[in-house]
C-alpha cells in the first residue's frame, strides 16, 4: 500500500472521529499489535485481493513555486510502480518495473532528460511492500516485526515497530494505540551531499473505500526542517487495468503517459482537506 511509493512522500494517519477517548490496551504483544493494524485496514484478506490500485491527487511542496501540482501513481504487484507529476505544462516520471527504476524529467535545456536509478533508489524501491505495506503477511514477506515501545506521536499513544526487512534494513513505524491504523513511518537516507538523514512519513484523514482503510494525506519531512511535502489523494481506484509496458522505460513509443480514473470508478474522497483526526 502506501509507505508504498515513498518517491516523493509516502505515509500517513487517520481521521476517525471520535464520541469518546476509549481506552488503550495495555501489554499488547507484537503479534497482537500486527493483528488489529491488518483488521483496522480492512482485513487481509480484502488487500490480498488487490493487484493493482491508482492514486491521483496533487502535491503541495513547500519546495515549488507552484504551489499544486497533480499526480498520479499506480502501483501493480509484487513491487512495480510508476509516479508522474506535471508542472508548468511540464511532466515528470519516474517508474520501477520490479527490477529497473527510470526518472524522466526537464532539463535545463528544455528537453527531458532520462537517466536509471541509483543504486540506492533501487534498493530502496526493491524493498517497497507495494500496495499493502510490510505488516499485513509480514512472515511470508520475510519482514521482521518487533515492539520498540510507546511513544507519544502528536499527541496519540503510539506503539513503536521495529520492522527489519529481507535486506536486513530496518525502519521504525508507529501504530495508533486506539485506531491501530498506521500514524508515522521513519527511515534513514542520504541528502544529495551524502550526509545521513532522517525522512519521516505521516499518515493523516484515513477514509474508507469498498472497506480499505487509505490515508488521503501523506506528509513527508526531512529532519528537523519544518517544510513538508503533502501528497493529497483525490481518487483512488482499486484494480483498474495496468498492463506492464506503464512500468517499462518511459521512452516506448506509442505508448498513452497517463491513466484516467472514471466516474465508474472508485473513488475515495469528496473532500481532502477535512481535518485529519
Amino acid at each position: 500500500m502506501k509507505r508504498i511509493a515513498m518517491w516523493t512522500l509516502a505515509a500517513c494517519i487517520p481521521a476517525l472521529a471520535f464520541t469518546g477517548e476509549p481506552a488503550t490496551e495495555p501489554g499488547l504483544s507484537v503479534a497482537q499489535i500486527v493483528e488489529k493494524n491488518v483488521v483496522a485496514r480492512g482485513g487481509a484478506e480484502a488487500w490480498r485481493k488487490i493487484q493493482t490500485m491508482v492514486w491521483q491527487g496533487h502535491v503541495e511542496s513547500a519546495n515549488s513555486a507552484v504551489p499544486t501540482l497533480p499526480f498520479a501513481l499506480e502501483m501493480k504487484r509484487p513491487n512495480k510502480t510508476r509516479f508522474q507529476i506535471t508542472a508548468l505544462n511540464q511532466m515528470a516520471v519516474r517508474v520501477f518495473d520490479g527490477t529497473q527504476g527510470w526518472k524522466l524529467r526537464p532539463a535545463h535545456s528544455g528537453k527531458l532528460d532520462l537517466q536509471p536509478y541509483t543504486p540506492e533508489e533501487v534498493k530502496f524501491a526493491q524493498e517497497e511492500q507495494v500496495i499493502d505495506g510490510p505488516l499485513i503477511d509480514h512472515e511470508q514477506k520475510g519482514v521482521a516485526v518487533s515492539l520498540d515501545g510507546v511513544d507519544d506521536v502528536e499527541g496519540r499513544k503510539s506503539y513503536r515497530l521495529n520492522v527489519r526487512l529481507p535486506s536486513g534494513v530496518s525502519h521504525h513505524m508507529w501504530i495508533d494505540a486506539q485506531t491501530f491504523l498506521d500514524i508515522k513511518y521513519d527511515r534513514e537516507t542520504r541528502n544529495p551531499k551524502g550526509q545521513p538523514v532522517t525522512v519521516s512519513v505521516f499518515y493523516r484523514n484515513y477514509q474508507s473505500v469498498e472497506g480499505l482503510q487509505i490515508p488521503l494525506l501523506i506528509e513527508t519531512g526531512v529532519g528537523a526542517t519544518p517544510r513538508t511535502n503533502k501528497l493529497v489523494i483525490e481518487k483512488v481506484a482499486l484494480n483498474p487495468p495496468l498492463d506492464d509496458w506503464r512500468f517499462a522505460k518511459p521512452d516506448a513509443p506509442g505508448h498513452s503517459t497517463s491513466v484516467s480514473i472514471g466516474p465508474e470508478t472508485p473513488q475515495a474522497a469528496r473532500d481532502t482537506h477535512r481535518p485529519g483526526r
